[in-house]
């Protein structure tokens, strides 16, 4: 397709009120909402040195928590001509991997740190409108809304914050010219992955005097976490996690006992589930050694065993396998 005949169809696409696909949608935000022109090459804006450098530092815990993963994913995908970038929630590239001999052709592109790739800035693009659209994408060549990108391909997943926020994006663009679907699909598997590996090691890092607990694990994907204080409340949560258990969408959440999160129901209630708690713990660190943890209690033997049948904590529960 030629970029004029490219830029057309956009056009058209754009201003039919018959669209209903997600790309039609986007490209008409791109035209009617930000009014831009498909056929303008201009390359994206580039912040200062001092303003990126703002934005760093804003991030820069996470960025620091980020790049072994960014390093990780681009072994997988460096050698074939690929460009791994992470941005900010905005869509500005504040962190990136790229071989020597790619970067020329990515720089001249506009995909290089300091540059805005959001939706309102470059129209349809794998970075803006998984931000705008808060989802994993691929825009694969002519899906790009503007003709001057339909050279590239770009995989994208967000990242959300520990705050239910969304906090990132994480691309890989690709300058190869026979790249196709098939390959889109693995290098987006791998995006998707990686993002909710950045995802979970950032929210265990953000919550390092916690206990991190899984909520569910439901094969979808999503990194479903608590993060659970030295009083078994919970006090942080994944996006996923806070959307499968009905907890506040964004910002901090009210501390909750974790067993009551966790769908632990059971017959003891208030100081019945801290006596139970006390007690499965002396068991424990006594080995299962009832007159042991009986002593470390300051209790006698036969109160030890009227408590554990009372909490439900049988003798032989107690004591640790033989093998």
């Amino acid at each position: 397709m030629t970029q004029r005949s490219h830029a057309d169809l956009v056009a058209r696409q754009s201003q039919s009120n018959s669209a209903t696909s997600a790309l039609a949608a986007s490209w008409r935000r791109s035209m009617l909402k930000y009014g831009l022109d498909p056929g303008d090459r201009r390359r994206p804006e580039r912040l200062t040195l001092a303003e990126l450098s703002a934005r760093r530092q804003a991030m820069e815990h996470f960025l620091n928590v980020a790049a072994p993963q960014l390093d990780q994913l681009y072994t997988l995908v460096g050698l074939s001509g690929c460009n791994v970038l992470l941005t900010d929630a905005a869509g500005v590239v504040l962190d990136q991997r790229v071989s020597d001999a790619d970067a020329a052709q990515f720089r001249d592109w506009g995909l290089w740190q300091g540059m805005d790739w959001s939706e309102a800035a470059q129209g349809t693009n794998g970075i803006g409108t998984c931000l705008a659209e808060e989802r994993q994408v691929t825009i694969h060549r002519d899906e790009h809304f503007r003709t001057s990108n339909t050279g590239m391909s770009c995989m994208d997943a967000p990242i959300w914050g520990p705050d239910g926020r969304l906090l990132a994006a994480l691309d890989v663009s690709s300058a190869r010219a026979d790249q196709t679907e098939r390959y889109n699909r693995l290098i987006a598997a791998q995006v998707a992955q990686t993002a909710r590996a950045i995802e979970t090691v950032f929210f265990r890092a953000s919550f390092p005097d916690a206990r991190i607990v899984v909520a569910s694990d439901d094969g979808a994907g999503a990194a479903m976490l608590l993060a659970v204080d030295k009083d078994d409340l919970t006090i942080g949560a994944t996006r996923a996690a806070r959307r499968a258990l009905g907890l506040e969408r964004e910002g901090a959440i009210r501390p909750r006992p974790a067993v009551d999160l966790l769908g632990r129901n059971d017959d003891l209630r208030g100081f019945d589930k801290a006596e139970r708690a006390a007690v499965a713990r002396a068991l424990a660190r006594a080995g299962g050694n009832v007159s042991a943890a009986a002593r470390a209690l300051g209790i006698g033997r036969a109160t030890m065993y009227r408590r554990m049948a009372r909490l439900g904590l049988g003798e032989k529960t107690s004591r640790p396998s033989r093998g």
